[in-house]
């Protein structure tokens, strides 16, 4: 029989609890696949990202929220966007989330696998926020491209934990699940999905952060190509600039060699 997995924040999964990888990305494409049948919301950004809303199921902590938004290459092609994705994915999301002040690996456990704390800095009177999930990848070299991002909450509360606990940051622990695919479409744009549920927990009210995930979740998308595009240029500047170096000539060589000499 094949291993079951429910992606939720319900239940936050201990280290030993993890399922194998299969068992992860076959939830994960179903919430994914599901996500295309939610009650459509608001559009953001000049209309560039769509949202949607699923009511939570019984299995379920909190609602399911998902953004969808289409990229030209000139603003970002599948490669540079899975870069920025699938790689030191919250290495790079702090360079772009403002309110994400520090992440902290907790522990590799593969090179697909790896558990991070995040901590979130929010205005008072509300207190910080930090996050501790297992991210898990997956590029899939298909006919589309298709590549995975998984968040899934994980509990280091037990006593086999209570080492890596110690480097979780001080703050409310809130809860957090999510799933992100990068699709490379036939006329070279690249789609991006991206469905969460989270419970802020502490004092704050669920309803609170519910009403303002769509907004939040939209804002990522302009941040993140903007992040990107930075980079970019940044790389193009770099790169001009080496090439404007010249090279020794055999002379400057030789007397750079009789001088060291």
């Amino acid at each position: 029989m094949a291993e079951s997995f429910k992606l939720t924040i319900a239940k936050p999964l201990k280290i030993s609890e993890i399922p194998s990888e299969d068992a992860i990305f076959e939830t994960a494409k179903a919430i994914i696949q599901a996500s295309e049948t939610w009650r459509e919301g608001k559009s953001y950004h000049k209309k560039l990202v769509r949202t949607f809303r699923q009511k939570r199921g019984p299995e379920d902590g909190a609602d399911w929220h998902c953004r969808l938004s289409v990229h030209d290459p000139q603003d970002a092609t599948f490669d540079e966007m899975w870069n920025g994705i699938g790689v030191d994915h919250a290495i790079k999301e702090k360079e772009y989330i403002e309110s994400l002040k520090k992440v902290t690996l907790i522990k590799r456990l593969s090179d697909s696998q790896s558990v991070w704390n995040n901590l979130y800095y929010i205005p008072p009177p509300v207190s910080h926020r930090m996050f501790t999930v297992l991210q898990v990848v997956r590029l899939e070299e298909t006919t589309p491209r298709r590549g995975y991002f998984v968040s899934i909450p994980i509990d280091l509360s037990g006593p086999e934990d209570v080492e890596l606990a110690k480097l979780e940051e001080k703050g409310v622990k809130g809860l957090y699940a999510s799933v992100e695919q990068l699709t490379e479409l036939e006329d070279g744009k690249t789609e991006w999905r991206m469905a969460v549920s989270t419970h802020p927990m502490g004092n704050m009210p669920l309803w609170i952060s519910e009403m303002a995930m769509a907004g939040t979740i939209a804002e990522d998308v302009p941040s993140f190509i903007r992040w990107l595009k930075e980079n970019r240029n940044k790389s193009n500047v770099d790169a001009e600039s080496t090439a404007k170096i010249p090279s020794d000539t055999p002379s400057e060589s030789a007397a750079a060699v009789v001088t060291a000499v």
